[in-house]
């Protein structure tokens, strides 16, 4: 299936207004190397094209825009609760980790059934992300957490050299693309095949006794020798007729094992063979936060095949892109500092002559200054949806924030004095004692739009939660007869209005966009 979005493209838009356009179940593939909320002015290296580049790793909850509050208090209540939780000791953190939230949603949206994502960070945030990332991707689908020695040494006058970055790497499901990488043995290893055969083969013996019939053991003896072997008689002859027996002169038989048919290690969870980048390096760009080619190169192989779309939604200098057109990858990336088109597009051109046969890399990379519209279509109930059911926030019913719904059950709910009834308990109360919640809760299908939205006093916010309905809150409460009555015309006439708003701000709007599908 083609994607909705252009591929050999760098999006100069924020990534979370990029991912919200594309379609669900569409990228094999995300490395994302975000902010790190380091506390740090990161500015391009001087006399580099990366020079003007200026960015301010600092956070504080001023920068958490309400529209992401809302939505995580809507959609995703565990992540809202972590984030206002982190608040009441770590402002800046809780707004870093708002602005991490909303998009960690959407990548986990995007990824396909089988597909994986490594999240680049350091120690500054790394315990807030993994649970961030728990919360939208489920705990059983983290793998590793890759650590990275940048370098071999840091010096820190005052503790332990940080020299390390954590990369989190976390699945979309139990069953996802993985293409093993062995690694070269090293000198020390390579000396254990200290045995030669006459040919010169090189190799090592192993141990062929096992410790219990229980545990996959075979009793027998063979030339001479009775033990209880790892393997049964049969193969045992065939090794032999083979030449891969060892005779020891103590009269016991082990295993050959040669050098030459044995891959490699397997990667394991400490990188320490890949190097960050001096400021002599060939792949310099000049962008503080460069990564090595190298790393990308490793991440990609192992999560993806030729063909297979990666996308960077921190793009920067373009490590990740490059490294995936080498590959034979198809890339799509977005950054919104202007600094980065420049040196993307020279760093992708800069591969022209190995990949010539690509028609698209003839401008070498598609800059696009508009957000990918997504698939989609309507159900029977006339709500739009895309491909795999999530709504698209595509009427202006949808797009009303949190305080815009606020104000309009405040002008509904509320008297001359600024008094409301409680639709949940009956107490009279100040408008600032109300929060707005679901009259059918989300569990149920409810909606976010205002026609199911009502104001309910502080303590029955809390009880109804996100599961209860309006009527058990009643009856929890023993409202019946003609109290509930009362009750029950008021959130009537309440969603009356709201649904005569909704068709106000819908009016002409369906019918254009259907058009437009």
């Amino acid at each position: 299936m083609n994607p909705n979005f252009t591929l050999s493209a760098l999006y100069a838009l924020d990534n979370l207004e990029v991912m919200r356009g594309m379609d669900s179940e569409s990228v094999p593939l995300i490395y994302a190397d975000p902010p790190f909320n380091s506390k740090r002015i990161y500015q391009g290296m001087s006399g580099s094209k990366a020079a003007p580049h200026r960015f301010r790793d600092t956070w504080s909850w001023n920068d958490a825009k309400q529209e992401w509050l809302d939505q995580l208090e809507n959609d995703q209540p565990e992540l809202y609760k972590a984030i206002t939780v982190a608040k009441s000791h770590s402002p800046g953190m809780s707004g870093y980790c708002a602005f991490m939230a909303v998009r960690i949603i959407e990548m986990h949206r995007i990824l396909t059934p089988d597909g994986s994502l490594y999240l680049h960070c350091d120690a500054h945030a790394n315990s807030y992300l993994r649970m961030l990332l728990d919360i939208v991707f489920g705990g059983e689908n983290y793998q590793n957490d890759i650590i990275w020695q940048r370098t071999t040494a840091h010096n820190d006058a005052k503790r332990y050299g940080a020299n390390t970055d954590t990369i989190i790497f976390y699945t979309k499901s139990d069953k996802w693309i993985w293409n093993e990488q062995p690694q070269p043995y090293d000198d020390k290893y390579k000396a254990r095949f200290r045995h030669k055969d006459p040919d010169g083969r090189a190799w090592s013996d192993d141990n062929l006794t096992a410790k219990s019939l229980a545990g996959g053991g075979y009793e027998y003896e063979y030339k001479g020798v009775t033990s209880l072997w790892r393997v049964p008689l049969e193969t045992m002859r065939q090794l032999d007729a083979e030449g891969r027996l060892h005779f020891t002169s103590r009269g016991g038989i082990r295993r050959k094992r040669y050098l030459d048919e044995m891959p490699g290690r397997p990667i394991q969870s400490l990188w320490t063979d890949i190097s960050v980048l001096n400021s002599q390096a060939k792949e310099r760009t000049g962008w503080r936060t460069q990564k090595p080619l190298a790393l990308l190169e490793r991440i990609i192989k192992a999560s993806s095949n030729e063909g297979d779309i990666v996308f960077d939604p921190f793009c920067g200098c373009g490590t990740a892109l490059v490294a995936a057109e080498k590959l034979g990858r198809r890339w799509v990336g977005a950054d919104d500092d202007a600094n980065a088109i420049d040196v993307v597009r020279e760093r992708v051109a800069s591969l022209k002559g190995t990949v010539a046969d690509r028609p698209q890399l003839q401008n070498a990379v598609a800059i696009l200054r508009d957000p990918p519209e997504r698939t989609a279509e309507y159900d029977r109930a006339g709500v739009l949806r895309d491909p795999t059911g999530y709504i698209i926030p595509k009427m202006p019913s949808d797009k009303m924030s949190r305080a815009d719904i606020r104000a309009k059950l405040l002008e509904w709910q509320a008297d001359a004095n600024g008094v409301i009834q409680c639709p949940g308990c009956g107490e009279l109360l100040k408008a600032r004692h109300f929060h707005v919640d679901h009259i059918d809760p989300k569990s149920t299908g409810g909606s976010n739009r205002i026609d199911n939205r009502i104001l309910l006093c502080g303590a029955c916010n809390t009880e109804k939660s996100d599961g209860k309905t309006l009527a058990a809150l009643w009856r929890d409460h023993g409202i019946t007869g003609k109290e509930r009555r009362d009750m029950q015309e008021c959130v009537k006439a309440i969603r009356e209005k709201a649904r005569a708003h909704v068709l106000e701000l819908d009016a002409g709007y369906a019918t254009a966009l259907k058009t437009r599908q």
